[in-house]
């Protein structure tokens, strides 16, 4: 190929994409303007605000004052388990597997 073939080949090619990337353009831009003449303006609808009730005076937390009083009731103790049940342990949750579920221990290597 001499170099009149070469600049003749790449004009084409770049002609043809060229027309290729216009075609895609206006295929696209027709998409749109169907989509938006076929939808109608779309309208963004926010909610009613809340209407609250009037504030009044117990509503607002009581007032902390230095030095009142606290309360009067004792404070929760954790539980003491009795002496019978300490010395059993703690008891397994689920029973114990069937033996055809058990497998032979592991030896070491």
């Amino acid at each position: 190929m001499s170099t009149d073939d070469s600049r003749r080949a790449l004009g084409k090619d770049l002609l043809l994409a060229s027309a290729m990337v216009v075609a895609g353009l206006a295929v696209s831009g027709l998409a749109l303007t169907q989509l938006r003449a076929a939808r109608g303006p779309d309208v963004a609808q926010a909610t009613q605000p809340l209407q609250s009730s009037p504030h009044s005076e117990q509503d607002k937390p009581a007032e902390s004052k230095p030095g009142g009083t606290r309360p009067t009731t004792p404070a929760p103790e954790p539980a003491q388990p009795d002496p019978q049940a300490q010395q059993q342990g703690a008891k397994p949750v689920l029973p114990p597997a069937p033996a055809e579920k058990v497998a032979p221990p592991i030896k070491d290597r």
